[in-house]
């Protein structure tokens, strides 16, 4: 009842603020504007990010100690929206925006969430901690880059929490799993706005907010007894944007699009995964459609293997690079089919 009663409370706070957020911004003219590398053609308000982190915190009040118990990463998350909504206002360069991410991850790194599968020695601390703050900025920019077509970030983040979820409430990790289900409550009460004519968009304040969340509620979760499965839990839920990131970074090397980290971050284009499912002929609502799909099977993947030692593990990691590699060589096959 407790789970149900958390879903409506965040439903009904996202879904009833993105109005009065879409006029805000209206009023305001934060917009994202159409342009070459842009799927949108006309100038649509931003903000919709600001409506999953109302939901989010209208879900932890109503339970309020799990405020305190994930304190690290609600603080984190919030200095991530903050930034992004900047960014969505004002536009930071890239080199500051990653300068800023990296910092707000070492401090919920210093509250107390970091990995901790390094042997033990005097650079235990500072590995873990580079680690840790490497995947937050990591995740948090896959979801950021994955934001590229409509209900594409927030479905995919829905699916990827309730992956999390299942499993966080199979073995009785229950406030963590009220938590993920507010974003989950958030991010479909978005998904009609992103659809519709009068749309808003996530932003880069959503986008990013819901990378740190994910990468967040991946480090705090208890996935396993075992070490490696516990490992290849996140990794494999999180399968689809950490693909995207290598896919997009090996073509866009490859090609000579970038050359360093600050052109890799600054560099914005219709080379994404999505784009080239859109670009095969699938259209933005398969392209969407079929991410979710490949999300969901490997989310079941990781539910399966959850239970599991740690040659499951890696056979579930193994498993999920396999059919994300045959799908980049289908995407790079197809690519050349469609040039020739």
């Amino acid at each position: 009842m407790k789970s149900i009663l958390t879903f409506v409370i965040s439903f009904l706070a996202a879904f009833f603020s993105l109005p009065l957020l879409r006029a805000l911004a209206v009023r305001f003219k934060i917009f994202d504007f159409p342009g070459e590398r842009k799927v949108h053609k006309v100038a649509t308000p931003l903000m919709g990010g600001a409506a999953l982190y109302i939901g989010l915190i209208a879900g932890l009040l109503f339970n309020t100690p799990n405020i305190l118990i994930f304190l690290p990463v609600v603080l984190g998350a919030t200095l991530i929206f903050i930034l992004g909504m900047t960014n969505d206002v004002v536009e930071l360069s890239a080199r500051l925006r990653f300068l800023w991410q990296f910092l707000i991850a070492l401090v919920v790194v210093y509250m107390g969430v970091h990995v901790n599968f390094v042997p033990k020695g005097y650079w235990k601390d500072i590995l873990e901690a580079l680690i840790t703050a490497i995947w937050f900025v990591g995740v948090t920019n896959a979801y950021n880059y994955l934001d590229g077509l409509d209900g594409l970030a927030a479905g995919s983040a829905a699916i990827n929490l309730l992956c999390f979820s299942v499993i966080l409430y199979m073995t009785g990790q229950y406030p963590l799993g009220l938590m993920a289900i507010s974003l989950i409550a958030s991010s479909i009460a978005f998904l009609p706005y992103n659809f519709q004519k009068r749309k808003i968009f996530l932003g880069e304040a959503g986008s990013t907010f819901l990378g740190f969340i994910l990468a967040g509620i991946s480090l705090v979760g208890n996935w396993a007894g075992d070490n490696a499965v516990k490992l290849s839990i996140p990794i494999i839920v999180l399968g689809v944007p950490i693909f995207d990131m290598i896919f997009t970074t090996v073509m866009r090397i490859k090609e000579g699009k970038v050359k360093n980290i600050i052109e890799w971050l600054q560099y914005g284009g219709k080379d994404h995964f999505h784009h080239y499912l859109v670009d095969l002929g699938l259209g933005p609502v398969g392209a969407v459609l079929f991410i979710y799909c490949v999300t969901l099977a490997l989310g079941i993947s990781a539910i399966t293997v959850s239970n599991g030692i740690a040659m499951e593990g890696f056979l579930g990691i193994a498993q999920a690079s396999i059919i994300l590699a045959i799908i980049g060589i289908l995407i790079v096959v197809g690519k050349r089919q469609r040039v020739k």
